[in-house]
């Protein structure tokens, strides 16, 4: 009972904040295993998303709608749907897919030209990081041509989403940015 009432003064007076966060990235990266190890702390069976995953979760005083999006061909276009209020994208990137990395650097760099996104920070996750043969964030950040990126706040992180790593120092990064810029 007594958080249903902070809930609501925090609300009231403005000592709750709540943002929205999309993560994005092609399908496979790892996106949904990230949003639910981020909201439960533990590694969730998962199949391909087609459509989205919508999950709150509280960090830092701050209450995150997070949404993770379907990142198959077909769905991409739709990405744009979402992008409405959103103060941070995080983009998943498969660090042992090689063959689709460019692929990746024209999505994110096509994403980041929308108007509804200008303000918003982007955190790179250079996921499966404990895959053999997985390139490095630096070559993930290369490929991905991020130093193009001079009119946003950005960061890679190496991450594993299967063991938690990584995670935490990526959306502490990300919350700090917005709390900074946009609160």
């Amino acid at each position: 009972m007594g958080n249903v009432f902070s809930s609501i003064f925090g609300r009231l007076w403005g000592l709750q904040k709540e943002i929205r966060i999309l993560i994005l990235g092609l399908d496979g990266a790892g996106k949904t295993t990230i949003l639910y190890k981020l909201q439960m702390g533990e590694v969730v069976k998962t199949k391909p998303t087609i459509g989205f995953n919508v999950e709150t979760m509280q960090y830092k005083n701050i209450s995150i709608n997070m949404w993770d999006l379907g990142g198959q061909t077909s769905i991409r276009p739709y990405w744009r749907c979402y992008y409405a209020n959103t103060a941070a994208v995080i983009f998943v990137v498969d660090s042992t897919d090689k063959e689709r990395i460019d692929v990746a650097k024209k999505e994110l760099h096509l994403m980041l030209k929308e108007e509804e996104l200008s303000d918003s920070a982007l955190l790179v996750f250079a996921n499966k990081q404990d895959q053999p043969a997985a390139m490095s964030a630096a070559e993930v950040s290369k490929a991905l041509n991020l130093v193009e990126l001079k009119d946003r706040s950005w960061s890679i992180v190496a991450s594993s989403a299967l063991k938690g790593e990584g995670l935490s120092e990526g959306l502490d990064w990300l919350i700090d940015v917005i709390k900074e810029e946009q609160m």
